[in-house]
C-alpha cells in the first residue's frame, strides 16, 4: 500500500531506528551482543599477557589499529546499547526497556573493566619510550591519543586500584547524588497559575513559573521553591560533604595538585587556559551589573529579587509550525555552508529527529552521536515556541559536528572535548537567532535581545561564578574537613552577588539554591559552557567579517580530538591562552547590551 504524504511526514517526525535494528525483539540483537563479547575478548585475550607492544612501535601500531577497530565497532556505543538508549528516551515508562538497559550496562561495565589494562599499561611506559613513540612516523595517526594517555599517567594508580575506584564510585558518589535528586523530584507544592487558579506542581514545574511576567505567580513559585530547598538542605549538607570528601581522597591518592586538575586533564586543556578564561570573565562582571540594572527598569522594578533574574520580557509567544521551523533553520544553514544545510536536511528527511512531546518521552532535548558507524539522532520536544526553534538549531549543531568528525577521524580521535563541545551548537543557534531578529519589528527584536542577554549571562557569567564558588568550596572543605549548610549558603551568595551586582537582591531563600545545582556535583564542569559560547562568539564575528572563514570553522569542527584544543585554535590563528581572545567574545555580549539599551530608549521603555 502506498503511503500518503501525511503518513510519511508522521514517520519522519519520529526516529527511524531500523538502520540499527528492526525492533526491540529483532533476533539480530542477540547476534550483535555475541559479536561484541567475542570481539572484545578476542582483543583482551590477545594482548593482556603481552608486553611487546609497550616497547616496539611496530607491534604498538598493530595493537592500536586493532584497538581502534574495536572502539569503532564494539566500544561503549555498540549497536545494542545505542538502540536501547534511544528507545529508553522514547518511552521512560516501559519497565522492560529499563531492564534491557540495565543488563546492557552491566555487560558494558565488565568489558570496560577488563579492557582498561591496555590504556593503563601503555600510559605507564618510561619517559624515554614515550618520546620514542611520539616521534615514530608509524604512530603518527595516534600521536595525540598517546599524548593524552601519557599526560594522565602520573595521576593513575595500579590496575587493581583503578578497578576498585571504578567499582566503588557508585556508592561513594553516585548514590549520594541520586538520593538527593530523587528527594527533590518527588517534591510538589501548591502553585498559583497564570489564570488565577491554584494547583499542585512538581519541583521542575515550579521553576518554569519563575519566568512568569505575572509577579504574583513568580513570587508564589519562589516561596514554594525556597520551602523545598530549605526542607532538603540538611540532607544536601551531608550529601555534598560526602562527595567533597570522596573527591579529596581520590585526588590525594592520584597526587593531583589542585581540585580542578582532573577535569582539565579529561578535557585535554591546560589549567592555564581555564585560569585565563576565569580571570577574563570575572573582570567583566560589570557587564552583568549593567544588564540587571536595565532588566529591572524594563520590568518596572527598583531591584530584582534573586528569583526574578529569569523573568521573560516582552511578547515572543508567536507560534512556529514544525515545517516553518525546519524551513527557517535549513535556509540559515544552507546560507552559511551548503554542507551544513545538507546534513540538516538529511536529519529531517531520514527519520533522525524525534520531534513532538509524547507520554513517557524524555523531556528536554539532546543529540545522540558518539559513533562512527551508527546514525546520529536528535530528540526534541517541539511545541512551536521560539525557544524550540533555537533548540532545533542548537542540537543540530552538535549533529553537524558529529557528521564532520565522522568524515575526518578514526575512533580514537572521534569526539569533541568538553572544553569545545558547545561551540558548534551555540554557533548554529546564534545564526538562527540573528535571522529571527533581522525579520522582527522593534518590539519583537527587543524581546529577543533580552532573551539572548539572559542566555549569555546564564551561560557565561553565571557558570564562571559557579566555578569560582566550587573552587573556594573545595579549598575550605580541605582546610576544615566539613562545611555546614549555612556556611555553604553564605559562600554561594558571596559568589552570586559578585557577578549579579547591586541590581539583584540576594533575597531570603536564595542561600539554598546550591542544594539543587547538580553541576557542582560533577566538579568543575561549568567552565565549558562559558568557553564554548565565547569561542563560538569569536568565530561568529570572524565569519561576519569574512564569510570565507566558514571553511576554517569546518576544519575546527572536523578535528575532533586529533589535536588539543590549544593546537587546533593555534592553526586558526587563535591563542586561547591570551586574555584578548576571551575579551573579544565578551565584547560581543557587551555590544549586544549596548544595542539593547539603545533600542529600549528608542521605544520609550526606559528613560
Amino acid at each position: 500500500m502506498l503511503k500518503s504524504p501525511k503518513m510519511k511526514m508522521a514517520e519522519q517526525n519520529k526516529w527511524d531506528l531500523t538502520p540499527i535494528f528492526e525492533g526491540d525483539d529483532d533476533p539480530r540483537i542477540v547476534e550483535a551482543r555475541k559479536r561484541v563479547e567475542e570481539a572484545s575478548y578476542a582483543f583482551i585475550n590477545k594482548w593482556k599477557d603481552r608486553d611487546d607492544y609497550l616497547s616496539d612501535p611496530v607491534v604498538l601500531r598493530e595493537a592500536l589499529d586493532e584497538y581502534e577497530a574495536w572502539a569503532r565497532n564494539f566500544g561503549c556505543y555498540d549497536a545494542e546499547s545505542y538502540y536501547f538508549g534511544m528507545r529508553g528516551a522514547q518511552d521512560q515508562l516501559d519497565t522492560k526497556l529499563k531492564g534491557r538497559l540495565s543488563q546492557i550496562s552491566d555487560l558494558s561495565k565488565k568489558i570496560q573493566n577488563d579492557i582498561q589494562f591496555f590504556d593503563l599499561r601503555l600510559a605507564k611506559v618510561s619517559p624515554e619510550k614515550q618520546a620514542e613513540f611520539l616521534a615514530s612516523p608509524l604512530l603518527l595517526d595516534y600521536r595525540h591519543h598517546l599524548e593524552m594517555l601519557f599526560a594522565q599517567a602520573r595521576y593513575q594508580l595500579s590496575e587493581p586500584e583503578e578497578k576498585i575506584l571504578n567499582l566503588t564510585s557508585q556508592a561513594s558518589h553516585g548514590a549520594w547524588v541520586k538520593m538527593l535528586s530523587a528527594f527533590l523530584s518527588r517534591e510538589e507544592r501548591m502553585a498559583l497559575l497564570e489564570d488565577g487558579s491554584t494547583a499542585m506542581r512538581s519541583f521542575p514545574a515550579l521553576f518554569s513559573l519563575l519566568k512568569s511576567q505575572n509577579k504574583a505567580v513568580r513570587d508564589a513559585a519562589a516561596v514554594a521553591v525556597h520551602k523545598i530547598l530549605a526542607k532538603n538542605s540538611d540532607v544536601a549538607e551531608h550529601e555534598l560533604n560526602a562527595v567533597l570528601h570522596n573527591k579529596k581522597v581520590r585526588d590525594e591518592l592520584r597526587g593531583l595538585e589542585r581540585p580542578d586538575r582532573a577535569r582539565h586533564l579529561a578535557d585535554d586543556l591546560d589549567s592555564q587556559v581555564v585560569d585565563v578564561l576565569l580571570e577574563s570573565v570575572s573582570a567583566h562582571f560589570p557587564i552583568v551589573h549593567r544588564w540587571y540594572e536595565l532588566k529591572a527598569k524594563l520590568l518596572g522594578l527598583p531591584r530584582l529579587e534573586y528569583h526574578e533574574r529569569v523573568v521573560e520580557y516582552g511578547e515572543i509567544s508567536g507560534k512556529y509550525s514544525y515545517q516553518e521551523a525546519v524551513d527557517l533553520v535549513s535556509r540559515v544553514f544552507n546560507r552559511l555552508d551548503a554542507q551544513f544545510g545538507q546534513i540538516f536536511d538529511g536529519f529531517t528527511a531520514n527519520g533522525q529527529v524525534d520531534v513532538f512531546p509524547a507520554r513517557g518521552k524524555r523531556g528536554g532535548a539532546f543529540c545522540a552521536g558518539g559513533s562512527l558507524v551508527l546514525p546520529t539522532y536528535i530528540l526534541l520536544n517541539f511545541t512551536g515556541r521560539l525557544d524550540d526553534v533555537c533548540t532545533m538549531a542548537h542540537e543540530t549543531g552538535h549533529g553537524i559536528n558529529d557528521e564532520l568528525m565522522k568524515l575526518a577521524q578514526d575512533a580514537l580521535n572521534f569526539g569533541a572535548p568538553l572544553s569545545t563541545a558547545e561551540v558548534a551548537s551555540t554557533f548554529m543557534e546564534d545564526f538562527v537567532l540573528q535571522e529571527l531578529m533581522a525579520e522582527a519589528d522593534d518590539e519583537l527584536r527587543l524581546a529577543i535581545m533580552v532573551k539572548k542577554l539572559d542566555d549569555d549571562v546564564g551561560t557565561i557569567f553565571r557558570q564562571v561564578a559557579c566555578y569560582l564558588f566550587e573552587k573556594e568550596l573545595h579549598a575550605i572543605f580541605r582546610e576544615k574537613g566539613y562545611l555546614g549548610k549555612a556556611e555553604i549558603g553564605s559562600l554561594f551568595q558571596k559568589h552570586m552577588e559578585a557577578y549579579m551586582g547591586p541590581a539583584v537582591e540576594q533575597s531570603a531563600g536564595s542561600e539554598n539554591w546550591w542544594v539543587y545545582w547538580s553541576h557542582i556535583r560533577t566538579f568543575f564542569y561549568v567552565y565549558s559552557y562559558a568557553s564554548g559560547l565565547l569561542i563560538s562568539k569569536s568565530l561568529q564575528a570572524m565569519v561576519h567579517n569574512d564569510h570565507a572563514f566558514v571553511a576554517k570553522v569546518k576544519e575546527f569542527l572536523s578535528a575532533g580530538s586529533s589535536k588539543s584544543p590549544k593546537e587546533i585554535f593555534k592553526e586558526l590563528g587563535i591563542d586561547i591562552t591570551d586574555p584578548d581572545f576571551w575579551n573579544k567574545g565578551l565584547g560581543e555580549t557587551e555590544k549586544l547590551l549596548g544595542e539593547t539599551e539603545k533600542l529600549a530608549h528608542k521605544l520609550g521603555k526606559i528613560s
